[in-house]
């Protein structure tokens, strides 16, 4: 199946890269892995507790391939959908799971793009009505390049938002899995690699970054998922999570371009301006 790649002009291509995504990592990994089938699969064969950090890295390697890769794109899917091919079992409760079931693979995907409104809401600026139906169409289009099944991805964004408060109401739950996420980001284990000068002083810092990265996911996740998870959030933390969030939207445009965006991202988009450039000199000659 052909798919057409991103490239510059897709939203994609402007916002994927960024750090900023790692504010709503920590929420998007609790909302899938309270999907059933996603927290039993996570559970028995994900590495998250044993190796965070390189988890971590291995999915956002993967996701910058998804937009940034070209042609590599969809070779990146099927070499997760490969990955994924013999995960299956039974969970706790006697309920069948495989990491490829039609709809536990299109809540994984379908689940970022939610996450890329809640980033640009709260840490950046919020879309408009069409940035937001175009954003969405992108997605599906990421959804191919990932071989989502077309029947699992509403076809409209107002489609989508009908299945995501669906979803979040009715098939979620307090998945062990995801309340051992919450407990893991909250302990923040030292980097591997870390110097050793660096190491004693690495418990302080993490207490304060495991701090920080929970209060965010907390205050990122959708009041109903909250209340499933019973995680308290007051008005006063909204009110802080605010005021953190007009600081990031107002700093990160600012960033120079090796600040803002992730070393693939980066570096793609550089070498997409240099041929943009050396054509034009071509049309030009």
């Amino acid at each position: 199946m052909d798919v057409e790649p991103f490239g510059p002009g897709s939203l994609h291509w402007e916002t994927a890269g960024e750090y900023r995504n790692l504010l709503v990592a920590g929420s998007a990994l609790v909302l899938q892995t309270m999907h059933p089938a996603v927290g039993a699969a996570v559970a028995r064969h994900s590495t998250y507790k044993q190796d965070p950090w390189g988890r971590l890295h291995r999915t956002l390697t993967s996701v910058q391939k998804w937009v940034y890769g070209g042609v590599g794109g969809p070779a990146e899917g099927e070499r997760l959908r490969e990955l994924h091919k013999p995960i299956s079992g039974v969970d706790e409760q006697g309920r069948s799971y495989h990491a490829l079931n039609g709809a536990a693979w299109a809540w994984v995907h379908l689940s970022l793009f939610e996450r890329f409104v809640t980033l640009n809401r709260y840490f950046g600026t919020p879309y408009t009505e069409d940035a937001e139906r175009r954003l969405y169409q992108e997605s599906r289009q990421l959804g191919a390049i990932l071989r989502v099944p077309e029947r699992e991805m509403p076809a409209t964004v107002e489609e989508f938002w009908c299945y995501f408060d669906g979803m979040a109401a009715e098939r979620l739950e307090p998945h062990p899995t995801a309340i051992d996420v919450l407990a893991v980001m909250r302990g923040t284990p030292m980097p591997p690699g870390l110097p050793r000068p660096l190491c004693r002083l690495w418990a302080p810092v993490g207490v304060g970054s495991g701090e920080f990265n929970y209060f965010v996911t907390v205050g990122t996740l959708p009041p109903i998922v909250r209340k499933k998870l019973d995680l308290p959030w007051s008005a006063r933390d909204e009110w802080r999570l605010r005021q953190l969030g007009r600081a990031v939207a107002v700093i990160a445009p600012r960033l120079p371009e090796r600040l803002r965006y992730m070393p693939i991202a980066y570096h793609a988009r550089k070498a997409a301006r240099s041929l943009r450039g050396w054509e034009r000199a071509l049309r030009s000659a």
